[in-house]
């Protein structure tokens, strides 16, 4: 038999118990994850919370911060509310806005799905330079671009119409949802499509019965960016739209709820919340297709 003498460094990891370690463990699981994720949250969620309460706080307590908290209600109202949705045209600019990013999200989603096929599946002469082309016309910033579309947009008798926005949200919506679907066709095996070919399937059938299916987390992903691109555009909603009836959200409570130097800061901030709704919708119904877009497609 040999003996086994205790050194230091045994004697200490004998001394840490179980409990210990566990507790050692969780104490670094709420450092490393939680605090962290918790401080995210409050940053995230605040904006939020602070449309809340000032949609319900009234007049009296929004003007006076030494007698009220900032950050709490004394006496709620639905005051803001009622100014909003039945003293201005509020319902209107909402349904404008929810028209207009519909139509558009869906006929970029259209336009993109055929061109980012195009390019990864057919394989023609210089088809990574047309999908780069494609991804830089993503990054011209819009206040260069509405100078000569809103040239285009009066030639064509559009102005004013929520069906310029409505043909003027592709030329930035197509290039982005483009080259995310690009990057997802990649992902889905070819050989599935060389079979469909083998077997006499056209092009379209293929593409209508086994990519689109495959695509379907994907083409949900460039729905949700190009919808809340659309939702929360600004700069050719307000050079484009001048009747206040036909204004989208986003400009409308920006230029109806302000007037002069006064701020309607109960109907702005409820006009804010109330838009911001549809997208947090949205958002949550479709959020597993979304992730599974992130992670990628069919495995080979």
């Amino acid at each position: 038999m040999t003996d086994v003498t205790a050194s230091p460094g045994n004697s200490n990891v004998a001394s840490a118990t179980p409990d210990t370690m566990a507790w050692d463990s969780r104490a670094r699981r709420v450092v490393m994850i939680y605090l962290p994720l918790a401080c995210f949250i409050v940053i995230l969620l605040f904006p939020f919370y602070w449309m809340a309460v000032t949609s319900f706080k009234p007049n009296a307590e929004l003007l006076n911060y030494k007698e009220h908290n900032p950050f709490w209600i004394t006496s709620p109202t639905l005051l803001h509310i009622k100014h909003l949705l039945f003293e201005t045209s509020y319902p209107r600019w909402l349904k404008t806005t929810m028209m207009v990013a519909i139509c558009s999200t869906f006929l970029s989603l259209f336009a993109s799905t055929l061109a980012a096929y195009a390019i990864e599946r057919l394989r023609f002469r210089g088809s990574p330079y047309v999908g780069l082309g494609i991804y830089l016309a993503y990054l011209v910033p819009p206040s260069i671009l509405f100078i000569p579309l809103a040239t285009v947009i009066v030639q064509f008798g559009l102005f004013d119409s929520p069906l310029a926005l409505i043909l003027v949200y592709p030329t930035f919506l197509v290039p982005f949802c483009t080259w995310l679907l690009i990057g997802y066709f990649k992902s889905i095996p070819y050989e599935l499509e060389e079979c469909a070919l083998v077997d006499g399937a056209t092009r379209l059938q293929i593409l209508r019965r086994i990519t689109l299916p495959l695509a379907v987390p994907g083409l949900i992903s460039a729905g949700i960016f190009s919808f809340t691109l659309s939702w929360n555009e600004f700069i050719y909603a307000l050079a484009f739209i001048q009747s206040g009836a036909n204004k989208t959200v986003p400009v409308a409570i920006v230029t109806e709820l302000i007037t002069g130097d006064v701020y309607q800061w109960g109907a702005l901030m409820a006009g804010s919340l109330l838009g911001s709704l549809p997208v947090a919708l949205f958002y949550s119904l479709f959020v597993d297709y979304y992730v599974s877009s992130l992670t990628g497609a069919v495995k080979e």
